[in-house]
C-alpha cells in the first residue's frame, strides 16, 4: 500500500478549482442542507446552459473494466456531454482492454490506467466515476468518492452487507452526491407501466408479490492455483479473508462465493426485488417478518444458495396498495420476474414481457390524474441529466439499499434456520443477538470503512 494514495480517504476537494460543474454541485448541496431528501435545482437558476459546453465535458473515471464495468464504460463512451479520461482494474488485461476501447473512440492515447483506485480517485480532473467491482469492493470506492465530491454510477447489488449499505448511503447524502445504481430495469418502459397498474389500483388489494430468481450454481473442489501474470489478486481479495487463488474464484464466479456475495439471490434479487418494491410502494421500509429455506452446496468452491424459497411479511399500512398488509415470496421456484397478486387479478413482468389477467390489463392507458411513475428511458442518459440538474435519479442509492436488504434478511433467515423479526426503520433485527451479528461482515486489514 502507498502512503501517499490513502491521505486523500479523509479530505475535502477544497484545493481544487472551482468549476461551473463543481460550483453546481457545491451549490446545491448546501441548498438541501446535504441530507437524504430528493432535491431539485433548475438549471435556469444558473444561467442559459447547465450542459457542458463543447470542450467542457463531464469527466469520468471507471473503477473495474471486467465485463459489467466495460459494458457501462462503452455506454458512456456514445455521450457527447462525457468524457472517460482514466480507467482502473486490479487485473491488467481487463484495464489494458478499458484504456485501448477509450483510446480507439477518442483517437488519442490519453486515456491513463491504474491498479489501484485510490490513485484514480486523487486525479484532480474528475466529475464522476462509474464503478463495477465485485459485491465485497462496493462499500469502499463508493465512500472514498463520495468523499471526494464525485457523482457516482455504481453496479447492483448496493453493497455486501446491510450496514456496508447504509454507510454508503450516509455518505453518499451526506456529501451532495448524484448516485445512479446499475438496476436498469426502472428505464425500461415496461417495467414502469406495470408497476404504474399495481399502483392505481388496477388489481384492486395486493396480497401477494412472487419474486422469481435464477437457480444458484455449484462447483467441485478447486485446486490452489498459480496467480495469472499482472492479476493482483491480493488487492482482489481486499476487505475479504485470504484464500488460495483459483481461477473460479474470481471476475465472473465471485458471485456464487458468500465471502464476496450473496449468490443468484443477491445478483437478481438488485433487480427484481427493487421491481417488487417499485410496484408496492415500498422503496423506503422493508419486511417486518422474514422465514425460509434454502439449499446450499455440501461442499466445492461454491456456497452460496442453490435453491431458495423465503417469505417477507410486510404490516398494514407498509404498501399504498395493501392496507391490510402482504407478503412478498421470494424463490428460483417461480417464473423469473415479479407478479404482484391482488383480488381482482394479477401482473406479471420480466425482461422482455407484460403479462396480465384480465389478459387486457396490459392496455389499460394511465390517466392524467392517476399515479405516474419516474420515467426515464435511458439508465446512463438519467445520470448524466441528473449531474446536471442535481435532481435525483430514477434508482438512487436509499432505494437501492431497500431492495438488496430483502435478499441479504433472507440468506441470514435461511442460513441460520430461524424467522428473523426485523425493526425496517431502525435496521435492526430484534430480540436476537445471534442473528444480528450476521448482518455484517468483518474486514481484512488494513481495509476498513
Amino acid at each position: 500500500m502507498k502512503k501517499e494514495t490513502t491521505d486523500f480517504l479523509s479530505n475535502s476537494r477544497a484545493d481544487r478549482p472551482l468549476d461551473r460543474r463543481r460550483f453546481l454541485r457545491r451549490t446545491t448541496a448546501l441548498a438541501a442542507g446535504v441530507v437524504a431528501f430528493p432535491y431539485i435545482v433548475p438549471a435556469s437558476a444558473f444561467g442559459a446552459a447547465a450542459r457542458p459546453a463543447p470542450g467542457n465535458r463531464f469527466t469520468m473515471g471507471c473503477i473495474g473494466t471486467g465485463s459489467q464495468g466495460t459494458g457501462n464504460m462503452t455506454g458512456f463512451l456514445g455521450m457527447p456531454e462525457l468524457q472517460v479520461v482514466a480507467v482502473c482494474d486490479v487485473d491488467r488485461e481487463h484495464r489494458l482492454n478499458a484504456k485501448r476501447i477509450v483510446d480507439e473512440r477518442y483517437r488519442n492515447t490519453d486515456c491513463a490506467e491504474y491498479n489501484d483506485f485510490r490513485e484514480l480517485l486523487a486525479r484532480d480532473d474528475l466529475d464522476c466515476v462509474s464503478i463495477a467491482v465485485p459485491d465485497h469492493w462496493h462499500a469502499i470506492p463508493a465512500i472514498a468518492a463520495a468523499r471526494r465530491g464525485l457523482d457516482i454510477y455504481a453496479e447492483k447489488p448496493l453493497a455486501l452487507t446491510i450496514p456496508q449499505g447504509r454507510a454508503m448511503v450516509d455518505a453518499v447524502h451526506r456529501y451532495g452526491i448524484v448516485w445512479q445504481t446499475g438496476s436498469w430495469q426502472r428505464s425500461q418502459s415496461h417495467f414502469r407501466h406495470a408497476c404504474e397498474l399495481v399502483r392505481n389500483g388496477r388489481i384492486g388489494e395486493v396480497h401477494t408479490v412472487e419474486v422469481g430468481l435464477p437457480t444458484g450454481p455449484s462447483c467441485e473442489p478447486q485446486p490452489e492455483m498459480p496467480v495469472p501474470d499482472g492479476f493482483d489478486y491480493d488487492f482482489w481479495l481486499g476487505p475479504a479473508p485470504h484464500a488460495p487463488y483459483t481461477e473460479k474464484r474470481c471476475h465472473w464466479n465471485f458471485r456464487w462465493i458468500l465471502d464476496y456475495s450473496g449468490g443468484q439471490l443477491t445478483d437478481w434479487a438488485a433487480h427484481h426485488c427493487d421491481i417488487a418494491n417499485w410496484g408496492m410502494g415500498t422503496e423506503y421500509t422493508g419486511p417486518v417478518e422474514v422465514e425460509g429455506r434454502g439449499e446450499y452446496p455440501r461442499d466445492g468452491l461454491y456456497d452460496a444458495a442453490t435453491n431458495y424459497k423465503f417469505a417477507c411479511k410486510y404490516p398494514p399500512g407498509a404498501s399504498p396498495v395493501a392496507p391490510n398488509g402482504f407478503t412478498m415470496m421470494v424463490s428460483n421456484s417461480y417464473p423469473g420476474g415479479a407478479k404482484f397478486i391482488g383480488s381482482d387479478g394479477w401482473v406479471h413482468v420480466d425482461r422482455g414481457h407484460l403479462t396480465t389477467e384480465p389478459a387486457a390489463l396490459k392496455d389499460s392507458v394511465i390517466g392524467p390524474n392517476e399515479i405516474h411513475l419516474y420515467a426515464s428511458d435511458n439508465h446512463a442518459r438519467n445520470f448524466l441529466e441528473c449531474m446536471q440538474t442535481r435532481r435525483e435519479t430514477i434508482t438512487p442509492i436509499e432505494v437501492a439499499h431497500r431492495a438488496i436488504a430483502i435478499a441479504h434478511l433472507g440468506n441470514i433467515a435461511m442460513r441460520l434456520e430461524r424467522r428473523v423479526r426485523w425493526d425496517p426503520r431502525n435496521e435492526a433485527v430484534l430480540d436476537d443477538p445471534e442473528t444480528a451479528r450476521m448482518l455484517d461482515r468483518a474486514m481484512r486489514a488494513p481495509w476498513h470503512l
